[in-house]
């Protein structure tokens, strides 16, 4: 049943285990949830890190668009933009509260738990310098240490921890700035050096450049990072509430929360887009809270109601992307490797050259094509092959990898 979650028959109750747990015991509608996640933040960077500088979305004035390239943009602006990057946080720190609490008589948890965020920390190194420098997993790493002690706790401390850090990053417009932001004339001479780089060098080429330009990048990161730990708490209290847990028990809650949310968060984003200039400046540092707020909450709305839909018998509808969703370190990582060869000059280089709606049908075919694939692998294998390094670091042995055949009587 979605939502539920099925019992190891083979492990007794309350023993030990020395290994990850079995696909079968994993929360389907969460798997779909992160799919669907998954999808939104390939389509945000294609877009606007793959296809163009990372650091062009910020230019006030930015090169002119089509009419349907402008249209559609300002629709994954509003829609999806920074709403994906939420939910897939939520959902990572929710999958840490599950890990935690499997974990919980194991005498070693605390360095289990450690060598897996350690270890997602040096695959996100090496992602971030040697394939593509958007990556978000060494943020979501370091996240993961800072949210760690609070998981100890009784699951309030984990909600209020993530009220806390959620409101002071809604104040930091109004507080003196950690790092500086890159001035618009850096932005534009930045943005038409890497269309060069990416888009006409080699491999080194493109390694030095990505190098050169990753303490900009850290700038970013800083700025979005306690939304990151606090969308991490938040998730590790929604887990600990029991609500996930049977899903199918609490439709018209999940229905509740999603339409207000949807609407307070969809409104303030149109309200924000809508606005004059002459309104922007007299809402001074405001406008940038309100940036912040939307977001997260439109996020959430996004999660509740494709719970509600599911509690409700919509299964069908989503049981498409808990594949992918079970494999999103793979698929993730896959992307990456796909689009730094599509846009940059070590293969089609076409890094500046395509509209938004031509690498968005690009991002569309790419994630098409991995849920087939997601699905044939998962149908042979238990994990899928980041994963189950990944797990296999943090056990520190080889993971059982293959799946049983099924008895013919299956």
């Amino acid at each position: 049943m979605p939502g539920a979650v099925s019992q190891d028959k083979s492990n007794p109750a309350g023993s030990v285990r020395a290994g990850p747990f079995d696909p079968g015991e994993r929360i389907k509608a969460i798997d779909a949830l992160r799919g669907l996640a998954l999808f939104g933040v390939l389509i945000v960077n294609v877009v606007t890190e793959f296809r163009v500088s990372i650091f062009e979305q910020f230019l006030v004035h930015p090169p002119t668009r089509a009419a349907s390239d402008a249209t559609l943009h300002a629709l994954l602006m509003t829609l999806v933009s920074q709403k994906a990057l939420s939910l897939f946080s939520l959902l990572f720190g929710l999958g840490l509260a599950i890990q935690f609490e499997r974990l919980g008589e194991n005498p070693h948890r605390l360095n289990l738990l450690l060598r897996r965020l350690a270890a997602l920390l040096g695959i996100g190194l090496l992602h971030l310098a040697l394939v593509w420098n958007g990556d978000i997993l060494a943020e979501y790493a370091l996240a993961g240490f800072i949210v760690l002690p609070f998981l100890y706790g009784q699951r309030w401390i984990a909600g209020a921890a993530g009220a806390a850090f959620f409101g002071f990053y809604l104040v930091m417009p109004f507080l003196p700035s950690l790092v500086s932001f890159p001035s618009q004339t850096w932005i534009a001479q930045h943005a038409a050096e890497a269309a060069r780089a990416y888009g006409e060098g080699g491999f080194v080429e493109v390694l030095a450049f990505r190098l050169h330009e990753i303490s900009a990048i850290v700038v970013l990161h800083v700025l979005i990072f306690p939304r990151t730990v606090a969308l991490f708490l938040v998730g590790a209290f929604l887990w600990r509430t029991g609500v996930l847990r049977r899903i199918e028990a609490h439709t018209l809650l999940f229905g509740a929360l999603a339409v207000p949310m949807i609407i307070v968060g969809l409104g303030l984003d149109v309200l924000v887009e809508g606005l004059t200039p002459l309104s922007r400046s007299s809402l001074g540092r405001g406008l940038f809270s309100i940036e912040r707020f939307a977001p997260p909450v439109l996020a959430l709305g996004y999660g509740a109601a494709v719970l509600a839909i599911i509690a409700a018998g919509g299964w069908r509808f989503f049981a498409w992307a808990a594949p992918l969703g079970r494999m999103a370190f793979t698929n993730y990582l896959l992307q990456s490797l796909i689009f730094g060869w599509i846009f940059y000059g070590y293969g089609l280089g076409l890094f500046g050259s395509l509209g938004i709606a031509t690498a968005s049908a690009i991002g569309i075919a790419v994630y098409g094509l991995q849920i087939p694939l997601s699905r044939w692998w998962l149908r042979r294998f238990r994990f899928g092959p980041v994963e189950w390094l990944w797990r296999t670091l943090m056990y520190g042995t080889a993971q059982p990898m293959r799946l049983r055949p099924r008895p013919l009587s299956d």
